[in-house]
């Protein structure tokens, strides 16, 4: 059976799981494929994606591509086809069924997960005016999500500096500061009575944020403080408590809890 929608990307990403999470929810089949963003170097982007065989990367270097966003300066090889699908030639990837149709960039696949499952579980919200409050919340993401990604860059390749660090650190207190305000008085979901795609939106981009707690040597070295030091829950007791709750929950578990167990640990340590 081939599933409703294909996922091509580095693994493990959390932007791919905003899409399985809401599978889970809507009994969408999503089949995810990648590796590791290193092994992405050794792969063939396409609809099929694969690794490469011994000796295709000089008959298929037609199709070398120059990296750039996190896999900048690499020789990557994309297919024609896969550029047509996917014009930014990012990923993650997604393709509707028989790879025809290319969707970019993880909270559009998110929502075509949660339109293929409207009849199972309104993720998109209950009418108009709930789905276009959600887009509220997912466009706010987008903001945050941009500097948040410049930052863990920057920590990941050693680049970063005290003006990365600073619009991080307002890009998150401006997110964090709206998500603690839309939970109060204390609710069990951003929009609504039930889970959305913005509460599986926030869980995704709040677990991948947490990456910096495996580069507390590097902010060390520059003299710079964690963003999510001991003390930030305190600041935001309603957005974590959230979080904590949605991590347990059946749907987000078995991509979140142990990834973000791990980096909860390298905060411990």
């Amino acid at each position: 059976m081939t599933a409703h929608l294909r996922i091509f990307s580095y693994l493990p990403n959390p932007r791919v799981w905003k899409a399985t999470i809401a599978a889970r929810f809507c009994g969408v089949d999503v089949e995810v494929r990648g590796a590791s963003g290193k092994e992405l170097r050794d792969w063939l982007w396409d609809y099929d994606a694969r690794p490469l065989a011994p000796g295709e990367r000089e008959s298929l270097s037609s199709l070398a591509r120059t990296g750039r966003v996190g896999l900048t300066g690499a020789q990557l090889f994309k297919t024609e086809a896969f550029l047509e699908a996917q014009p930014f030639g990012n990923v993650p990837a997604a393709f509707g069924a028989e790879g025809k149709i290319g969707i970019f960039e993880s909270n559009s696949i998110m929502r075509a997960v949660a339109r293929l499952g409207a009849a199972a579980f309104p993720l998109y919200g209950r009418d108009a005016y709930e789905a276009s409050r959600i887009d509220s919340f997912l466009d706010v993401s987008l903001i945050f999500a941009r500097d948040s990604q410049i930052y863990l860059l920057a920590l990941s390749d050693g680049t970063v500096d005290a003006a990365i660090h600073a619009r991080a650190k307002a890009a998150f207190a401006i997110y964090a500061s709206g998500l603690e305000q839309a939970l109060s008085p204390r609710r069990d979901a951003l929009v609504g009575d039930d889970i959305t795609l913005a509460d599986i939106c926030f869980a995704a981009e709040l677990a991948l944020f947490m990456n910096e707690h495996a580069r507390a040597e590097q902010l060390n070295a520059r003299g710079l403080d964690k963003i999510l030091h001991a003390g930030v829950r305190n600041e935001y007791p309603r957005m974590f408590a959230h979080f904590d709750r949605l991590v347990e929950h059946q749907h987000f578990r078995p991509d979140l809890k142990s990834y973000v167990e791990k980096l909860l640990s390298k905060a411990a340590a």
